[in-house]
């Protein structure tokens, strides 16, 4: 009996985000979710209490996209849990709600561009950039308030478009 309730309060523990997060990725490939307001109650019928804030962060950080299906428009990941890779469109404006509250500044500097953020604040812009799937970046490196972006073409001239690109989106323009 005491094994019993203490099964039970294991179970009723509150999840890691990260658990949370893994039981988001399973819901959405089982079985087609059209809202952030269903993934809630599904979500609540595993006994996971979540807020929308928290499903929306999630879907966000998970990159998870609306896709059309023949059960109409629902959330998709890939196998992998990372996002399908969107349209230009879709990504700029991801990243540039992202850039417009945590770019401080974007420089070029050799085939490098470094991004400065408020305190703590480059990791998440430095995970977002990655999941982007930008053409022109290898890939990112953050401390706590700068991200360091690795051009693909050794060339000034690449760095100093993807710098303006950053700061283009920082500032709510996409052209």
């Amino acid at each position: 009996m005491a094994t019993a309730r203490r099964l039970a309060a294991v179970q009723q523990a509150p999840l890691t985000k990260a658990a949370r997060q893994a039981r988001i990725v399973e819901l959405l490939e089982s079985q087609p979710v059209a809202s952030q307001t269903e993934l809630g109650r599904l979500l609540a019928a595993q006994g996971v209490q979540v807020t929308q804030a928290t499903v929306s962060r999630d879907l966000e950080e998970l990159g998870a996209v609306k896709v059309r299906s023949a059960a109409g428009t629902v959330y998709a990941v890939t196998p992998d849990g990372q996002a399908r890779p969107g349209t230009p469109e879709a990504i700029d404006a991801r990243l540039g709600r992202l850039l417009e509250e945590l770019c401080v500044s974007a420089e070029a500097t050799g085939p490098l561009v470094v991004v400065r953020t408020p305190a703590g604040g480059a990791n998440l812009l430095a995970s977002a950039l990655d999941r982007a799937g930008l053409p022109d970046v290898a890939g990112t490196v953050a401390g706590d308030d700068t991200v360091l972006l690795i051009t693909r073409q050794p060339a000034i001239p690449a760095a100093e478009a993807l710098a303006d690109r950053l700061l283009r989106l920082a500032e709510g323009r996409t052209l």
